[in-house]
């Protein structure tokens, strides 16, 4: 693991568009070789857009590896390039939907969804707001070393384990009234997950975004980071009226509805690489 580290060190000397390139040829051998990922993205498509020809899910799923092979290569450049560079990368739209809050001494939740460029738009977007994120421990104890250290290396994040709950998270939240930056958009499971249509198929999402909004009274305001060429854009929509309401089954659709449009706009650039829908309602078949 250290030796892809410093692979990694090395490698962010180079121009982003060298990056890019190198990226290119080892997604494209990963799209040959990872069989079983490639299989889970043309099913995930095949759920989600079921009226797309084959020949163009097989292009979104290979533009989808060489967009996450570039996702790992660059993280040499989020951990030790400098602040400046990262800037220089990053175009931020709209980001006083969030400050305006803050001002007014207002809480908020970033709904954050995974895109491919949603490890770069964070570094550049915390060093000059602070954040509250929640993080899971890694099994590789070197890797979890690494993570750990690179989410805090503007000294600007409050870090709470996934383990604490939300307890810890709205006291994080309510220090200086701190953006919560939620990631609810994957498969956790059965356990705390509800049943509600992404792309017209039920699939198991967190209900966190309702529920923790209304434990901390906070706003939600969405954010979609994008990669556009060699650069990043970093769009924040406005905070969501009437949110959370009574109905949890409503607010969780509703934010799966946002992100169905959002995916839209740019559909190679999701994680189409995750099974979304490993969790199914009782007596229904698997799809994995």
């Amino acid at each position: 693991m250290k030796a892809v580290f410093a692979f990694l060190w090395l490698l962010r000397l180079l121009p982003m568009r060298a990056i890019g390139a190198l990226a290119w040829l080892i997604g494209s051998l990963a799209w040959l070789l990872a069989r079983e990922r490639r299989r889970v993205g043309m099913i995930n498509l095949r759920l989600c857009f079921p009226e797309m020809e084959r020949d163009e899910r097989k292009r979104l799923v290979k533009n989808n590896f060489r967009y996450m092979i570039r996702l790992a290569l660059e993280y040499g450049v989020a951990w030790w390039s400098s602040p400046e560079r990262l800037r220089r990368l990053v175009t931020i739209k709209n980001l006083h939907y969030v400050t305006d809050l803050r001002e007014k001494g207002e809480d908020v939740i970033l709904f954050y969804p995974h895109f491919v460029g949603f490890e770069m738009c964070c570094y550049a977007l915390n060093q000059s707001l602070p954040l509250v994120s929640v993080y899971s421990q890694q099994k590789n104890d070197v890797l979890d070393a690494q993570i750990y250290k690179g989410r805090q290396r503007f000294n600007n994040v409050y870090i709470v384990s996934r383990q604490e709950g939300l307890r810890s998270i709205i006291k994080a939240m309510r220090k200086e009234h701190t953006p919560f930056l939620y990631l609810p958009d994957q498969d956790f499971g059965p356990r705390d997950s509800i049943f509600v249509p992404f792309f017209g198929t039920d699939a198991a999402t967190i209900p966190g975004l309702s529920r923790i909004s209304k434990l901390a009274r906070a706003h939600v305001v969405p954010a979609i980071a994008r990669r556009i060429g060699d650069r990043f854009e970093l769009e924040f929509y406005p905070p969501w009226d009437n949110y959370p309401t009574d109905d949890v089954e409503a607010d969780t659709r509703r934010m799966n509805a946002f992100l169905e449009e959002r995916i839209r706009e740019i559909p190679d650039q999701y994680f189409w690489l995750h099974k979304r829908f490993k969790t199914r309602p009782t007596g229904q078949p698997r799809f994995y």
